[in-house]
């Protein structure tokens, strides 16, 4: 099997880069592949001859989207429909990742797969678009959302991911960290999220499925649990999101239910908790309990 990755170098990508055979892999990089540049990747592809595509290229930075609308509807919908149009004409299964923000957070349960979307920011419309785009024009694809992913080689487009940058505001003395109380989350790690996803190729159910570690909290108590679990005093302070004052709107809650990956029989995720302690201890951080 030949398995193009697209933005290998990313922290989803290194993992799937881990958990396939290295000769199967075939590692694509941006700025060297640009999904935008239709016709350039288009040839690229065609000339790999790829079994399955994994699309780990996406415009980000929620905030800046509100101003980038442009770039954000070309990478997270435009570049999506054109690379599921190829994947159909190739033959190719097609991979690809949306996210928790495409729900509005009215919900107090879990969201399944059958939720209607209800986008609150231009992030999370492009990110529908895209959603939409795969359904239309693919043919075999898996369409995986996710939520609040951290993983080792950190996250190239935003500097940093969020236990990165927990950890950073600690060495810097930022006092206090701000950290918002009032937006409902289930971190994901993503070397847990890449062993998913080789499970699921394998069973030829294509479809969208959610895939996130188990459990929620808020993004505060998220980061008192890095600190927590590192038996470390970190002065983290609880605000809410207007306080905060991001200029894109997130989803109050937003957790995934993986209901999906159970229908098939698949490993469940381990809890968000034990995912945060692995994940520190993969950094050679020492980890008590």
């Amino acid at each position: 099997m030949r398995i193009v990755v697209i933005g290998a170098d990313g922290q989803l990508g290194t993992d799937l880069l881990r958990v396939f055979p290295a000769e199967s892999v075939l590692p694509l990089y941006w700025p060297e592949f640009d999904v935008t540049r239709r016709e350039a990747a288009a040839t690229v592809l065609a000339g790999l001859k790829p079994d399955v595509v994994i699309n780990t290229a996406a415009f980000h930075r929620v905030d800046e989207c509100e101003e980038a609308i442009g770039p954000a509807f070309e990478v997270n919908a435009f570049a999506v429909r054109d690379l599921a149009r190829l994947c159909r004409d190739l033959g190719a299964v097609f991979v690809h990742f949306s996210t928790d923000y495409v729900f509005d957070g009215r919900k107090r349960t879990p969201y399944v797969e059958e939720d209607r979307p209800g986008p609150l920011s231009v992030y999370a419309a492009s990110k529908l678009s895209g959603e939409l785009f795969v359904e239309a024009y693919g043919e075999r694809f898996f369409l995986i959302r996710t939520c609040g992913l951290y993983g080792l080689a950190g996250c190239r487009e935003k500097g940093m991911n969020f236990v990165e940058a927990m950890l950073h505001f600690d060495r810097t003395g930022r006092r206090p960290i701000r950290v918002v109380d009032d937006q409902i989350v289930t971190p994901t790690s993503t070397a847990e999220l890449a062993k998913g996803i080789a499970e699921l190729i394998r069973t030829e159910a294509y479809g969208l499925y959610h895939m996130t570690n188990e459990g929620a909290c808020s993004w505060y108590e998220f980061a008192r649990m890095i600190f927590r679990l590192l038996g470390r005093e970190a002065a983290i302070e609880p605000v809410d999101s207007a306080s905060f004052g991001a200029r894109a709107r997130r989803p109050a809650y937003s957790v995934l239910e993986n209901r999906g990956m159970a229908a098939l029989g698949l490993p469940p995720f381990s809890s968000w908790e034990k995912a945060l302690a692995d994940y520190l201890r993969a950094k050679g951080l020492p980890v008590g309990g």
